[in-house]
């Protein structure tokens, strides 16, 4: 009767070790990605949400961490990105949307979340009204440049994602984030070899194939930014589209067949 015990405990040793080496895709970003807590409030939700579904969940986990509200620079300014970044595990992912929140104000007594427009090195020194501490504030793109190398040193792999399409048209045609945030993404990722999903672009044309009546009354109900459950169930299948799409990516093969 002796080696049952023994047994079980071998076993659940093995399950242990199992369970650690399984790898995480953390998703950070804003409202988009995880609205308000995630329970559908006023029945708005973001893509993250809806990612889980199409994994294999046996051989991988999907934990989103999005904030509403945060920008690229006060998810790392409030400790959020900290938080995440120290449970990421050689192995893991880092799927990362920022972009709404970056173009207000640098410093004000409401936000105070904007980053400084652009990719390049410039900086501005400033008295956070907020924080009450002095705060050197970067452009957008140095701040997702950061969070790649931060993922790469701890030996995960960032995936960059250009900021989710509004529902705001103009003859005819969804307005992209062409000449800004989107274009700063990708060049964020280019520069630090990470891969990029132009989330903007391809939701723009999914919603271009539905048209501005339908995604009006089906996808988004408040503003033009928050989707109800059937624009974030879409938009989290575009992105599993573009990583099935990307041949060889490994994150693709935890993807469902």
């Amino acid at each position: 009767m002796r080696p049952i015990p023994v047994l079980l405990c071998l076993l659940c040793f093995i399950c242990a070790q199992t369970n650690q080496e399984k790898p995480v895709l953390y998703l950070i970003g804003d409202s988009t990605v995880k609205n308000g807590g995630g329970r559908g409030a006023d029945g708005l939700w973001g893509w993250g949400d809806f990612l889980a579904p199409h994994f294999d969940t046996t051989r991988i986990t999907i934990e989103n961490h999005a904030r509403g509200g945060r920008s690229s620079r006060t998810y790392q300014t409030e400790g959020l990105w900290d938080n995440v970044l120290a449970k990421v595990k050689p192995g893991d992912y880092v799927m990362l949307q920022f972009g709404h929140n970056d173009g207000g104000p640098l410093n004000d007594t409401l936000r105070a979340r904007g980053s400084i427009r652009g990719t390049g090195e410039e900086t501005e020194v400033i008295d956070n009204l907020i924080t009450k501490k002095t705060e050197t504030v970067h452009t957008y793109g140095w701040y997702i440049r950061k969070y790649i190398q931060d993922t790469k040193a701890k030996g995960a792999t960032p995936i960059v994602c250009s900021l989710v399409a509004r529902n705001i048209w103009k003859d005819g045609k969804v307005e992209r984030a062409t000449a800004s945030y989107r274009q700063w993404a990708e060049a964020a990722a280019k520069a630090e070899g990470a891969f990029f999903i132009d989330l903007n672009d391809r939701v723009a044309s999914q919603y271009e194939k539905l048209g501005p009546d339908e995604v009006k009354s089906k996808l988004f109900l408040k503003d033009h930014t928050h989707t109800t459950e059937e624009g974030a169930r879409i938009n989290a299948a575009i992105v599993a589209t573009a990583l099935k799409e990307a041949a060889g990516f490994p994150l693709a093969g935890f993807l469902r067949k």
